[in-house]
This record gives structure tokens, C-alpha cells and sequence, in this order.
């Protein structure tokens, strides 16, 4: 029942935002739907479900996990809203640069539904247990995601959003040409139907065409790849990120690229479960690095920092992938990754999103010495550079840190000093632009800060530092749990 109502309460949520003509009330429900859901969610946590054998629908540990950023980020990200629109409602130009753009009743209520239906999407794949319904999802993931990115209709995001619909409906298709080869692969016997319910296709592994398996997982790569933002497959996200609205660009980067990983994690187990662990593995270390180095060179000098945050986000899934291929306790720090980091960036747009609010500018040569006129959000983007950059006592610092103590283990002496040296590049290219931003010479003014501004990026930044000072036990389990799936425990 409460699988159910994790999807039915946003996708009727997006058809009452529609509906409701009160910007007042609207608003309401929509952090009403985000608060109603991580309750559920954390219910889960107290309270877990037992899977049904032959249920297309079902929590387990890795689903769970990604369910919980999910609802968590899009709850802080629902109380962002209330600032954003309202602002958004009294300067229809606000965060552009450009005459075209239009905003209204209407626009603010589809806004509404096409947030709630992005929630309903995200959590149909972190719940959905067959092949066919997880293709399924990962597309309205897709379409759910493109109005809100051409939120403020001007030529930049309009642009934005068709390279974002363009690229990834070719990722998405070639994920569908994958499922066909997945079901390839697990004919055994012509006269037998084929299942895609994932515990069917793991249990089966062992006796599929290899070759056809193999085939069907760098289909599943470069298409799910394209949605997570794998280098060289990338070539969206930054736009994306760039003109969504920063709450968009926050559930962006934390939410749907990790769902989307979800989704390859699912094609993981099923390899691993087939003894291909070590040809999925040199794939994952190859482009986890090369994402790392693409990230490093166009971090290095980006004066655009959502911009720069975007490309963060390739460097991130970089490093959870090249984590996945190392294999070990490495796919821990995966895990790890994954979570704080999403909760980190996330945290960063939102902060962005009060400098625009207060500059209404993209560049940073206009937002030096935030320190001295806003000083709570400047606190928060400093120390957002520390914890994104993996400094202690930050989360993020201990998924990099066991990922390349295994790397080490592992004999991958090569592969753990370019880590190292992309890790470094990144760090004094995001500090230098960061650090300016912070403490630059400047002549504003001090600025009022909307405390419904600050609430979110605080609460996602106490949460980076409780993560990072101590894991609860309760989530040590879990993303335990989470990667023994992956490694076949």
C-alpha cells in the first residue's frame, strides 16, 4: 500500500497544482507532497516492507537508498520553491539576462505539476523491478524534467532543453535496444517466455549467451551513461544545469543523474550475478576517469559557476563509477559517493540560487565579496567548496577516501595517482573561482537573506557534516546492504 501511494500522491499532486488557481495554496501543496512523501520514505526506513517474489514493484536496500536522497532533496527543494516563485511572481525577469521571457499564473501551476510528476517518475525507478517498466521511467524521467529546464522561456533554455531531449532520447533508445539484447541473452530454451522482472534475469545469469550479455550492457552504458552525465556522453548536463532554475539544477544533479545510475546499478547486478563482474569493470574504471579529466579541464578557469557546478557533477558520477570498477569495499565508497555528494551539490545550487536572487547575474566577476553582503550564504558556499572538493570532516572526503585505499589495495597503482591528480585539479580550479566569490573585493551593499532561502541549503549542509562526523548506523547498514547487491554478496 505504501509502494502505491509513493507514486499516486505526486502524480495527483501534479493534476490538483493544475487545478488550484491561489499561488498561496499551490505552494502549500506542493511542500505538503514533498513532506508527505519523505515521511513515507522514512517509514520505510522504521518499517520495511517485505518484497514480494513477483511484485513489479518493491523496496529493497539499493532502491531504498536512492529513494531516500530522492525524497529528501526534493523536500528542500520544495521549500526552496516558496522563495523562488515568489520572487519569480514579482520580477518576471529574475535570473535572466534576456526580453523573452514570459511568466504567469498558468506557467507557475504547470511549473507545480511538472515538479510533483519528476518526483512520481524518480520514485518509479528507484521502486520498479522489471527491465521494460524501468525503461519506462527513465523516459518520463526525461520528459517530466524538459519544461522545467525551458522554465524561463528564453532562446538559452530553450536551446538547453532541446540538447538535453535530443541526447538523451538517443541514450534512452539505445537502453531500449539493450533490453532487446538482455532478452537475447536470457533465451534459453525457444520455447520458454523471457522474463526482464530482475530477480528472474539474476537467477538466470549464470545460463545467458554471454556475448549477447555483454552486448546488452554497453547499450545499457551509453544509454543510461547519457542520462547520468558519464564523460564523453556529458554534453547536456551543462547546459542544463545552467539555465534550470537552481532548484531544478539541484534536483538535477542530485536526484535525477543518481536515479539514472540506479538504473545501471540494476544491469550491474545482473553481470556480476553472470561472473562478468571483470569485463563490466575495466569499462567503469575507464570512464570513470575520463569523466574525472574532462570535468578537470573545464572546471580549470569556468567563471560561470552553475556552470562549474554542472561540470562537478560529471567529476562526482566519475568517481562513484570508477569506484564500481575497482571493485571491493571500493563500490562502499560508491555508495557513499553517491549520497553525499548529491546532498553537497544540492545544497550549492540552492546557494546559488540566493546570489542570483540578490546580483541577478551568471558570472562571477559580479558576485565577489559575498562575504561582507551576504554573509550566511557565503558561509554556505565556502564551506560547500570543502565539502564537494572531498575535505574532511565533510562526507564526501570519506567515499573518495576508501575508494582509493581499495584502489591502492588492489594493485591499481596508475589508476589511483590519476585519480589523485584530477582530484587536485579540480580542487584548486573550483577554489580559485569559489574562494573569489567569497571573499573579492566588492561594493555592494549588505543584502537581506530570505531565511526560506537559507532553510534548505542548512539543512542539506548539517546533513553533509553529520554524515561526514559520524554515519548513523542505521545508513551504514544500508548502503552496506546496498553494495553487497552489487558485488554479489
Amino acid at each position: 500500500m505504501i509502494i502505491l501511494a509513493l507514486l499516486t500522491i505526486p502524480f495527483a499532486a501534479a493534476g490538483a497544482s493544475i487545478l488550484i488557481k491561489p499561488d498561496r495554496v499551490r505552494r502549500i501543496l506542493v511542500i505538503g507532497t514533498a513532506a508527505v512523501h519523505l515521511s513515507m520514505v522514512a517509514g520505510l526506513w522504521v518499517h520495511p516492507v517485505p518484497a514480494d517474489p513477483t511484485a513489479w514493484l518493491a523496496v529493497d536496500a539499493l532502491g531504498l537508498m536512492f529513494l531516500s536522497v530522492t525524497s529528501l532533496l526534493f523536500f528542500c527543494s520544495a521549500l526552496y520553491s516558496v522563495f523562488y516563485l515568489k520572487r519569480v511572481a514579482e520580477n518576471p525577469q529574475y535570473e535572466s539576462s534576456d526580453d523573452d521571457v514570459l511568466f504567469g499564473h498558468r506557467l507557475e501551476a504547470r511549473f507545480s505539476a511538472w515538479l510533483c510528476l519528476f518526483l512520481g517518475s524518480m520514485s518509479l525507478v528507484c521502486l520498479c523491478r522489471n527491465f521494460g517498466l524501468l525503461w519506462v521511467a527513465i523516459e518520463a524521467t526525461t520528459l517530466f524534467t524538459a519544461p522545467l529546464i525551458f522554465f524561463k522561456r528564453n532562446r538559452h533554455s530553450l536551446e538547453a532543453t532541446w540538447k538535453y531531449l535530443v541526447l538523451c532520447s538517443v541514450g534512452i533508445a539505445l537502453a531500449l535496444l539493450g533490453n532487446f539484447f538482455m532478452t537475447i541473452a536470457a533465451v534459453v530454451n525457444p520455447d520458454q517466455p523471457v522474463s526482464l522482472f530482475l530477480p528472474d534475469l539474476i537467477r538466470g545469469a549464470p545460463s545467458m549467451h554471454r556475448v549477447w550479455l555483454k552486448a546488452a550492457f554497453l547499450l545499457f552504458f551509453v544509454g543510461y551513461g547519457t542520462k547520468i552525465g558519464l564523460a564523453p556522453l556529458h554534453n547536456w548536463l551543462p547546459d542544463a544545469h545552467t539555465e534550470a532554475p537552481s532548484l531544478v539544477s539541484a534536483l538535477l544533479s542530485g536526484a535525477l543523474c543518481n536515479c539514472s545510475f540506479l538504473a545501471l546499478m540494476r544491469v550491474q547486478q545482473i553481470m556480476v550475478a553472470a561472473g562478468l563482474s571483470g569485463f563490466t569493470e575495466d569499462v567503469y574504471l575507464v570512464i570513470g576517469l575520463l569523466s574525472m579529466a574532462v570535468a578537470a579541464v573545464f572546471i580549470l578557469g569556468q567563471g560561470n559557476y552553475k556552470r562549474m557546478l554542472a561540470y562537478s557533477t560529471v567529476e562526482h558520477m566519475g568517481i562513484a563509477a570508477f569506484g564500481i570498477g575497482v571493485g571491493g569495499s571500493a563500490i562502499f565508497g560508491s555508495m557513499l559517493q553517491v549520497v553525499n555528494s548529491a546532498v553537497v551539490k544540492s545544497m550549492l545550487f540552492l546557494v546559488a540560487g540566493n546570489i542570483l536572487a540578490a546580483y541577478r547575474t551568471k558570472t562571477e566577476d559580479g558576485v565577489r565579496g559575498m562575504l561582507q553582503a551576504m554573509p550566511v550564504s557565503a558561509g554556505l558556499w565556502i564551506a560547500g567548496l570543502f565539502a564537494i572538493t572531498g575535505a574532511p570532516p565533510f562526507g564526501v572526503f570519506f567515499g573518495k577516501w576508501v575508494i582509493l585505499v581499495e584502489t591502492f589495495a588492489t594493485g591499481r597503482f596508475v589508476a589511483a595517482v590519476l585519480f589523485l591528480f584530477f582530484l587536485a585539479v579540480i580542487f584548486i580550479g573550483m577554489s580559485k573561482t569559489m574562494l573569489e566569490m567569497g571573499f573579492g573585493g566588492s561594493q555592494r551593499l549588505k543584502m537581506t537573506e530570505n531565511p526560506l532561502s537559507l532553510a534548505s541549503p542548512l539543512i542539506l549542509g548539517l546533513i553533509s557534516l553529520l554524515l561526514g562526523l559520524v554515519v548513523p548506523t542505521a545508513v551504514s547498514d544500508l548502503l552496506h546492504q546496498a553494495a553487497r547487491m552489487l558485488s554479489g554478496g
